[in-house]
């Protein structure tokens, strides 16, 4: 992990929860730990993390025309990051 990986995953713990971080750096994070995204319908984008029936899913939205995530998305992907293991 990378000094910017490390402080998107920083920014994504940190209280009181921020809204002003990039979702392509979130993207990016995920990537660099080995996840692996697909696009959906419309501004949906799957988070998918492992393989198989041991595969962790999350759906999420892209902020749109913003680049930044809100503090609802963000709250999601700590939740979701947290379960998989991507922790400060």
């Amino acid at each position: 992990m990378n000094s910017k990986h490390r402080k998107t995953l920083e920014a994504i713990f940190a209280n009181p929860v921020r809204p002003d971080i990039a979702w392509q750096d979130i993207e990016s994070l995920f990537k660099s730990q080995g996840g692996i995204i697909q696009e959906g319908r419309g501004s949906r984008v799957r988070f998918i993390k492992g393989e198989g029936e041991n595969a962790a899913l999350a759906t999420f939205h892209r902020p749109h025309p913003q680049p930044h995530t809100d503090k609802g998305a963000v709250k999601s992907v700590r939740h979701f990051f947290e379960v998989i293991g991507i922790t400060p």
